[in-house]
């Protein structure tokens, strides 16, 4: 099954050209022809079964031959905000798996004990896409721009709201114990040296809770893509 992401693909068209690059990638180096069958995704819920009618290396057109509306949609939506790392392959690396497991939205922020202070959306977006194509979603996860954390959490938000921290405390509680089936839920996940006090204190005055996502010190991105499982597997 060959796959191509086509954002700019309007519900009801019957038909569609590729871009260049995509084009050249079909024809040059997948080598399909006149009458193959790709399949397309739009990034907003639609599967798309197209079959080549002009194989054109620049700009390949398309027949759409059949349409799957809300393709894979699941039943929440999980939006993680991520601290990135100083080794930016830790972050790319969260952004494929957690896009092969399921997610909606990512917010990478900037904390106090941030060894990163930038990171190329325009990269890390692309390496979504590819995990898109790669696992057949239809969904496109939303990657948001590199934001303050005090800014982030004091953006609304209509769900639950939890904060995964490592300083000792009694209030923290499992993700299991707290996550309503079928919500809307934002998990927040620090810098490889941990939120501050002051940021944890600051969330929870915002409406976020205090969880533990187990007993073990986790890496930055293994703590979210723990955070993306979990939340998964208990909406199964």
């Amino acid at each position: 099954m060959h796959i191509f992401y086509t954002p700019d693909l309007s519900v009801g068209a019957a038909s569609y050209t590729l871009s260049e690059e995509e084009s050249k990638h079909c024809i040059r180096v997948l080598r399909l022809e006149a009458e193959d069958t790709v399949t397309l995704v739009d990034g907003k819920g639609g599967l798309y079964t197209a079959r080549i009618t002009d194989p054109h290396p620049k700009k390949t057109v398309l027949a759409i031959v059949d349409v799957q509306h809300e393709y894979g949609k699941r039943n929440h939506y999980l939006h993680i905000a991520v601290a990135p790392t100083k080794n930016i392959e830790r972050i790319e690396w969260f952004l494929e798996k957690a896009t092969e497991i399921g997610i909606d939205e990512v917010s990478l922020t900037l904390c106090q004990r941030s060894e990163r202070k930038d990171a190329k959306i325009e990269r890390l977006d692309k390496i979504i896409t590819s995990a898109v194509k790669q696992s057949l979603k239809a969904y496109h996860p939303v990657l948001n721009t590199l934001q303050p954390f005090s800014k982030l959490i004091s953006m609304p938000f209509d769900g639950q709201k939890f904060i995964a921290h490592c300083l000792p405390g009694d209030d923290k509680v499992s993700l299991a114990s707290q996550l309503q089936m079928g919500s809307r839920c934002l998990v927040l996940i620090g810098p490889e040296g941990d939120f501050t006090e002051k940021e944890i204190a600051d969330a929870l005055y915002h409406g976020f809770k205090p969880i533990t996502l187990g007993d073990s010190r986790l890496r930055t991105e293994t703590a979210a893509l723990e955070a993306c499982f979990e939340v998964n597997f208990l909406n199964r």
